[in-house]
C-alpha cells in the first residue's frame, strides 16, 4: 500500500510517512509538504531505505502500535542504523523507546519498543487529569536541530504516559503538567528523535519543527 501526495513547489527532501494502520497520516502529510517535503504514505520497507528521511507517526495504545508496526521491526532498525533521520511522533515517538507501562496497568505483559532510544514510558501520576490535553510550553534543554527556534514556544499535547529515557542526555526539551516531563528526545547519534506532542496539530511552532526535520533530511 503506497499513497504519493503532490510534491510541493519547492521540494527539499524526500520523507516517507510509516503506514503501519494508526497515526495522523493525512495531517502529517499537509504539515511536512508545508515544510518543503515530497511525501510517501507507505508500508513498502524498500521505500524506507530510498528515502532521506523517515516519520513514524501514532495514536493510541503502546501495545497496539507496536504489534501493529512489529513486521517493520527490523526495516526501522535499519533505517536508524543508517544514520537515516527517523522522526516518532506522539505514540510514534514512544515505540523508539524500550518498553512502556501502559500494558502492565492492564494486567497484560510488557511488550518490546524499538529500544533505540533506551527508557520506559511512564504514566501520569494518579490524581493527575489525563489525558494531558492542550497547549503546554517547550524549554529546550540541549542542542539539537530539531529545536531550532521554538525555545519557549507552545506545542498540542495529547498523551496519558511520558518518555522516561534512561540516559538525561536522551533528553532534548521538556514541558511542564504538574511535574517536568521530556517532550522531545533523541538517540546519542542524533539521528533518531521524536516529539509527545504533535508537530501537525501546533501551528506555527509545528511548522518549525517539521522545516527542522525537512532540513535535516536534506542535509544527509
Amino acid at each position: 500500500m503506497s499513497t504519493v501526495s503532490s510534491p510541493p513547489e519547492e521540494t527539499l527532501a524526500s520523507v516517507v510517512i510509516v503506514d503501519y494502520g494508526l497515526g495522523n497520516l493525512r495531517s502529517v502529510t499537509r504539515g511536512l509538504e508545508r515544510a518543503g517535503a515530497d511525501v510517501e504514505i507507505t508500508d513498502d520497507p524498500a521505500a524506507f531505505h530510498d528515502a532521506d528521511g523517515v516519520v513514524l507517526p501514532g495514536v493510541g495504545a503502546f501495545r497496539e502500535g507496536v504489534e501493529n508496526a512489529d513486521p517493520l521491526r527490523e526495516d526501522l532498525l535499519e533505517v536508524a542504523e543508517s544514520g537515516t533521520p527517523l522522526f516518532g511522533i506522539c505514540l510514534g515517538m514512544q515505540m523508539l523507546l524500550t518498553t512502556s507501562e501502559e500494558g502492565e496497568t492492564d494486567g497484560e505483559s510488557a511488550v518490546q519498543g524499538l529500544d533505540l532510544i533506551p527508557g520506559t514510558n511512564v504514566r501520569f501520576a494518579e490524581g493527575q487529569k489525563v489525558p494531558h490535553m492542550g497547549w503546554n510550553e517547550l524549554e529546550v534543554e540541549r542542542e539539537h536541530p530539531l529545536v531550532e527556534g521554538v525555545d519557549g514556544n507552545y506545542a498540542y499535547f495529547v498523551h496519558s504516559y511520558y518518555a522516561a529515557p534512561d540516559d538525561e542526555h536522551a533528553v532534548v526539551a521538556t514541558t511542564e503538567y504538574g511535574r517536568e516531563f521530556p517532550s522531545i528526545v533523541a538517540n546519542e547519534a542524533g539521528n533518531v528523535f521524536g516529539t509527545q506532542f504533535h508537530p501537525e496539530k501546533s501551528g506555527e511552532t509545528g511548522l518549525r519543527i517539521l522545516q527542522n526535520f525537512v532540513e535535516i533530511c536534506a542535509e544527509e
